[in-house]
């Protein structure tokens, strides 16, 4: 009985080993902690939060731009942009009339050559009359000296052809006045055969421009010095600036005898 008594107790049946002392009943510090072989995941959306917070709500798809209008598939060509609308043509301008002209100059011509001037304009800021055939040599003479305006310089003297008027061509002067800066325009009209009087005796420059008229337009001079042609060579049949001339009209005859060959037109 006494060796029962001193016996240690048996566990229980199926009992294993005893179960370790705590931290308390052994008196010393915890055996450190094993690190997890199966760590927790992190939080959906919240990297590198700490574990059990809320997961952040996962960031919007990028949104993208409508494309423009008329753009098609990728690579297609662009469609060409839509025509714009016709605009409203403008109203046409009605046709600028020339004034009446009043001055010193047209009553001293009125009293010193009776009917030999006729409708005194301004158009365009330039004054124009016109001079009969007949007193064109005096009038020029008048309107060269200090009482007609010093107009001593012909700028330019040229014709225009109204095939249908009864007086065919405009025989048309620019004159200008250094003294007075001043312009001037003359115009005589004649018929077709109708010769006019020469101003080489006013003005000498008129001598190459009266010789182009007569060979452009085939209008003869009195008076004239060297009165050929200046432009077209010597025997060419036709005056080019008439309108009657076609433009692609040739001298036939000219172009074989002087050439040697057939007109190319």
């Amino acid at each position: 009985m006494a060796d029962e008594k001193n016996d240690p107790p048996k566990g229980a049946e199926g009992a294993g080993t005893p179960a370790p002392k705590t931290a308390a009943e052994s008196g010393g510090a915890s055996p450190q902690a094993k690190p997890d072989a199966n760590p927790p995941s992190k939080a959906p959306g919240g990297e590198g939060g700490p574990p059990g917070a809320p997961a952040r709500p996962p960031s919007p798809a990028p949104v993208k731009a409508p494309a423009p209008a008329g753009a098609g598939a990728p690579g297609a060509p662009a469609k060409p942009p839509a025509a714009a609308p016709p605009k409203a043509s403008a109203a046409p301008k009605a046709p600028i009339k020339p004034d009446p002209w009043s001055s010193p100059l047209v009553d001293a011509l009125l009293k010193k050559f009776p009917g030999a001037i006729s409708e005194p304009v301004i158009f365009r800021n330039q004054p124009s009359l016109n001079v009969a055939k007949e007193h064109l040599v005096a009038v020029c003479q008048f309107l060269k000296g200090t009482a007609g305006g010093a107009y001593n310089l012909l700028t330019d003297e040229t014709a225009v052809d109204f095939p249908k008027r009864e007086r065919r061509f405009d025989i048309v002067y620019h004159l200008y006045s250094f003294e007075g800066n001043n312009r001037l325009r003359l115009r005589v009209q004649v018929a077709a055969g109708e010769k006019v009087p020469s101003v080489t005796g006013v003005w000498p420059t008129a001598n190459w421009l009266e010789r182009e008229i007569f060979d452009m337009f085939g209008v003869e001079y009195d008076g004239h010095p060297n009165l050929k042609r200046i432009l077209m060579p010597d025997g060419w049949e036709g005056h080019p600036l008439r309108k009657d001339y076609d433009i692609l009209k040739q001298d036939e005859a000219w172009v074989k005898a002087n050439l040697g060959i057939e007109s190319g037109q």
